[in-house]
């Protein structure tokens, strides 16, 4: 008989009850309630009558094999990977934690869709995830995790079709008028500017842009190459190349320092800008004697990162959209406009300043030159990013139709 019995605890992140027996944890149902104790009850008997060891025919349930998963994608995975499969994982372990991995099939997938479908999520950010839930299972088929017939079953459900279901539609994704972002750029601070500018003009990727060190920067020539060492498609071994002009040149200079290995762009800078612009506008008030209060403790800020990350980047210029739009309508009004008369700036996010760079460079240079700079494999893949130029093929077709 074992020396100690393994005690019946709750799964912090789940919220379900578990015991670990052999290095191995069993999830009993909701924590504290009857069935889950029940359950530990008859899983402690068998395993103390088998001498501490995990019974052959213990059942492995869709908790226990995300756990092993996320602990293999935690090592294998990059952080933004990791983020979209847990994104993806979260309605399947509400749903189906508990229930065995061989009882698994194409209905429960699809009600783990519908629960997608139900909190307005689009078509096709539905068939992406479900795509890497069958990603969980075939890693299952692998490492004899799960039988090869699961996997099969759920490879029989279609991905969502365009307009043919309930789930939300976007629309695909386009260039912003260089209009809009201009009346952006004077409310945001000279690093996100400096950011914005620099995708606009090189049509680098969002996450490229705010990690760019000068230990990657080449600075030989004419033009200057900032090679990431983490990209979008580095684990396919692509080199990826980001060729620097005169202009992005001048973006960047004032952000060159000794430090090579510091990302260019701190949020730390940015907070500096704003308190020194707070600082500007401030009416210190004369202190007559020790009044009330005066000599009162400031409370401590949170220190700024010392770099952007996608979201707080994203953020910054959604907080200059909302700066650019406060002042057109105060402008409005005092011109005695009103408000539904005034063309706002409306949201936009930067990876659409890819979209911008890919259509300029198609239209003035061609495709090839745009799959080059942008870092393509494909020019098919360029034409998702470069709008078409329907006024050169209107021009064609008025000479010769």
């Amino acid at each position: 008989m074992p020396k100690r019995i393994p005690s019946y605890r709750r799964h912090k992140a789940s919220g379900q009850a578990v015991v670990t027996l052999s290095g191995r944890n069993i999830y009993l149902g909701k924590h504290n309630s009857a069935a889950s104790r029940r359950g530990y009850s008859r899983i402690i008997a068998e395993w103390t009558a088998a001498d501490g060891t995990l019974p052959a025919s213990t059942d492995f349930t869709i908790a226990e094999l995300l756990a092993a998963f996320l602990k293999h994608a935690k090592a294998y995975h990059r952080p933004k990977e990791q983020e979209k499969i847990a994104l993806a994982l979260r309605p399947l372990r509400a749903l189906y934690a508990m229930t065995r991995v061989a009882d698994f099939g194409p209905l429960a997938l699809k009600a783990v869709r519908q629960q997608m479908i139900d909190v307005g999520l689009a078509h096709t950010t539905i068939n992406s995830r479900i795509c890497r839930l069958r990603y969980v299972f075939k890693w299952g088929v692998e490492n004899q995790l799960v039988e090869s017939g699961v996997l099969n079953a759920l490879q029989a459900v279609p991905g969502l079709r365009y307009g043919r279901t309930r789930a939300r539609e976007t629309e695909p994704v386009k260039p912003v008028p260089d209009a809009f972002v201009d009346a952006v750029v004077p409310h945001v601070s000279p690093v996100v500017a400096a950011m914005i500018e620099l995708q606009r003009l090189t049509g680098m990727r969002s996450g490229e842009v705010i990690a760019m060190r000068a230990v990657n920067i080449t600075m030989n020539g004419h033009v200057w190459v900032y090679t990431p060492p983490e990209h979008k498609t580095a684990w396919r071994r692509h080199e990826r190349r980001i060729y620097l002009g005169p202009k992005a040149q001048a973006i960047l200079k004032p952000y060159l320092t000794t430090d090579l290995g510091a990302c260019l762009f701190s949020p730390a800078d940015s907070v500096a800008w704003r308190n020194q612009a707070r600082h500007a506008k401030r009416v210190v008030p004369i202190n007559h004697g020790n009044r009330p209060g005066t000599n009162r403790k400031q409370s401590p800020r949170k220190r700024a990162r010392s770099a952007y990350d996608a979201n707080s980047y994203r953020r910054a210029i959604s907080y200059g959209i909302a700066a650019a739009n406060k002042q057109l309508l105060a402008e409005a009004a005092t011109a005695g406009i009103a408000d539904d008369k005034v063309e706002l700036v409306p949201h936009w996010h930067p990876h659409q300043l890819r979209h911008n760079a890919a259509t300029n460079l198609r239209r003035e240079y061609g495709i090839e030159v745009a799959r080059i700079i942008l870092g393509h494999r494909s020019a098919a893949t360029t034409e998702v990013y470069a709008e078409m130029d329907h006024a050169q093929a209107m021009a064609v077709m008025g000479r010769i139709g």
